[in-house]
């Protein structure tokens, strides 16, 4: 059992956490909010402090779970930031998904103080970090990534290191690049099932098993016929991810056409109020094209 400090208790990191203290680490939170964190520890336990720094103090483990580049680096240099209260040897588990250089600056910061840094972005969702089912992809030293993978397992089904510091922000990165087409595809095809007279749902049950099948599909499906979008992975945040993913792709040479193109669609999503919707709302777009 590990000594264990979490920072930001939002829809993922609130039951990530839970999970570290049902395997019995002893976990200390921190969120920017103090209402949430209070309401951690009446739940699961464990301590709440005022700061990242006082959160951190005497952690073996400190894990992040924030909002964007700016939060972590708030969260980790920032006045009160963890890696002044972190010890040497430490390691810091970013589960936020960033930008690659976000995350190597974070790193090189980490090591001026003898501590380790893994970049560690999630897939899943909300419901993946509730049953403890999240895809985890992570970047950083080898030495760090194997003392901090038994605690990740705690709401991991799948972590797995993919290089040096960056690589897993850059494999989150190719995530959403697919699913950002998939989803658009998939809205497309629920949306000429149902102008050309069929039954979605009959539609799924035939191709939702053969070459079309995807999570997407098997999980959204039902909602995005009826077009309910009050739930799952809010547009603005994957906007705030397929920035990151353009503004590399153009630092590395990478063509990404279709991303563009459905980022500009999440940007008509967010113009017609959708900002909170879940992405599978790109079928809203289609729908409202037709009037």
């Amino acid at each position: 059992m590990a000594k264990v400090a979490f920072l930001g208790l939002g829809v993922m990191g609130y039951p990530m956490a839970g999970h570290l203290a049902a395997k019995g680490h002893e976990v200390t939170v921190y969120n920017r909010t103090a209402a949430k964190a209070d309401a951690w520890v009446a739940e699961h336990g464990g301590t709440a402090r005022a700061t990242p720094r006082e959160a951190a103090a005497g952690a073996e483990f400190v894990m992040a779970c924030v909002g964007n580049d700016d939060d972590l680096h708030e969260v980790c240099t920032g006045k009160d930031g963890a890696f002044g209260g972190m010890e040497k040897g430490a390691v810091f588990v970013d589960h936020t998904t960033v930008s690659a250089a976000i995350t190597r600056e974070m790193h090189a910061a980490a090591a001026e103080i003898g501590a380790g840094f893994v970049d560690a972005p999630v897939s899943g969702g909300q419901a993946g970090a509730e049953n403890g089912q999240l895809v985890i992809m992570c970047g950083g030293d080898k030495a760090d990534y194997d003392r901090a993978a038994p605690l990740m397992d705690a709401y991991a089904k799948l972590a797995r290191r993919l290089g040096d510091s960056g690589a897993g922000q850059l494999c989150k990165s190719v995530n959403q690049i697919c699913i950002a087409g998939l989803v658009q595809g998939l809205s497309e095809g629920l949306h000429f099932a149902q102008k050309a007279g069929l039954d979605g749902r009959a539609v799924v049950d035939v191709i939702g098993g053969g070459a079309a099948g995807s999570w997407q599909m098997m999980n959204r499906y039902e909602t995005m016929l009826d077009g309910q979008f009050e739930h799952g992975f809010a547009v603005d945040w994957m906007r705030k991810d397929l920035k990151i993913c353009l503004d590399t792709a153009d630092e590395i040479g990478a063509a990404l056409p279709v991303t563009a193109l459905v980022d500009q669609f999440y940007k008509e999503v967010v113009n017609i109020g959708g900002g909170r919707w879940d992405t599978s709302s790109l079928i809203r777009r289609l729908r409202a094209l037709d009037g």
